[in-house]
């Protein structure tokens, strides 16, 4: 993810402030005002609409109605700097508050008999993904995200991922289509499929928590099956989410050093700092939300609160990413994404349950 010193301004000059760079901030304002105004109504019209259709969550209607939208009218030059603040900035404050609804007693209180099942979905997802993917010929930022959305927490870490990589919009557009559609069908299926395996309430919530990845749809599957599933459910899928720490990081770093050795083949100046300027420090914050929530300092209200408005804040997000995708390059990327994401599906869902069995968690 490239920095840019002024990444919202146009290639006019501005004019000299006469009041201590009010004009410039006006300026600035004025120009990024309509896309993430209209980045919000549509975020905050998919949060309304959600309440409705609780098992399809804000941010993919908001990136359904926002590439509807794309469709009908493509983004206009006025729009795009807002857009671009909205996909960037607001998606960096939306992780920041999810940290605010997690702590580090709830990935003690999984129990250590559950961490090999949720460490080992994880590593099998990341792997599968890197391997399908070379088969399908799936490469580049598609398939990074689509392989952390499966592996880790779907759309949210599909956001957190692309504020790192700032990966094209089409590509987050298809990762995240691609995992709504089988969040979809782990919600309709799996509940007969634990009923078929006989599941017990723990081993289903074990299952939910690994297998489905956006929140919405884990809660969902889960409460269908019984209350004790849907609350070992929850916890399982909040300790996942922390991996978008340490995902983040290595991404940041991997993305640095083959920066470097880009540059090291055209005989260009090797940049050491440019970790610095690429480093996602929206995760320094997020950890601090961490922290700050598990010893006690956010209220439990106001860390629920915190929690829907960063709800919020990724529909937002994604709206504008809906609201800046071009379908035609959608088109260009064909069925093979969506390949990839059905086999990192099974995969993840056999995995889970294998090593259910293996740890004696079945």
């Amino acid at each position: 993810m490239t920095i840019e010193p002024t990444e919202i301004e146009s290639n006019e000059p501005v004019e000299t402030a006469t009041a201590a760079g009010v004009a410039p901030s006006a300026g600035r304002v004025a120009r990024v005002a309509p896309g993430l105004i209209l980045a919000s109504v549509i975020g905050v019209g998919a949060t309304v609409v959600a309440h409705l259709a609780p098992i399809v969550g804000a941010p993919v209607i908001a990136i359904v109605i926002g590439i509807v939208v794309a469709l009908v009218r493509p983004a206009s030059e006025r729009l795009k700097p807002g857009l671009h603040v909205a996909s960037k900035r607001v998606l960096q404050a939306s992780i920041v508050l999810l940290g605010t609804g997690l702590s580090l007693h709830q990935v003690a209180s999984t129990g250590v008999s559950s961490l090999p099942v949720l460490l080992g979905t994880l590593s099998i997802a990341l792997f599968a993904a890197w391997l399908i993917g070379r088969w399908l010929g799936v490469v580049g930022d598609v398939r990074t995200l689509i392989g952390v959305g499966t592996a880790i927490c779907g759309a949210s870490a599909i956001a957190a991922t692309d504020a790192v990589i700032d990966a094209p919009e089409r590509d987050v557009a298809y990762a995240v289509a691609t995992i709504f559609t089988f969040n979809v069908v782990a919600v309709l299926t799996f509940p007969l499929l634990g009923h078929a395996m006989h599941l017990s309430q723990h081993s289903f919530g074990l299952l939910a928590g690994t297998a489905i990845n956006d929140v919405s749809s884990v809660v969902a599957a889960s409460t269908v099956y019984g209350h004790a599933a849907s609350s070992y459910a929850i916890i399982v899928k909040l300790s996942r989410t922390l991996m978008i720490i340490p995902i983040a990081l290595f991404l940041a770093f991997w993305r640095t050093r083959a920066e470097e050795k880009r540059e090291q083949a055209a005989g260009e100046k090797v940049t050491r700092a440019r970790l610095v300027a690429i480093f996602p420090w929206f995760i320094v914050w997020f950890v601090g939300a961490v922290i700050l929530n598990s010893v006690g300092v956010i209220p439990a209200h106001v860390s629920h609160y915190l929690g829907d408005l960063a709800q919020v804040f990724i529909a937002i997000a994604l709206a504008a990413i809906g609201l800046s995708t071009r379908l035609r390059d959608i088109r260009r990327a064909g069925f093979r994404p969506l390949a990839l994401g059905a086999s990192l599906w099974v995969v993840v869902t056999l995995s889970s349950l294998a090593l259910q069995a293996i740890t004696g968690q079945g």
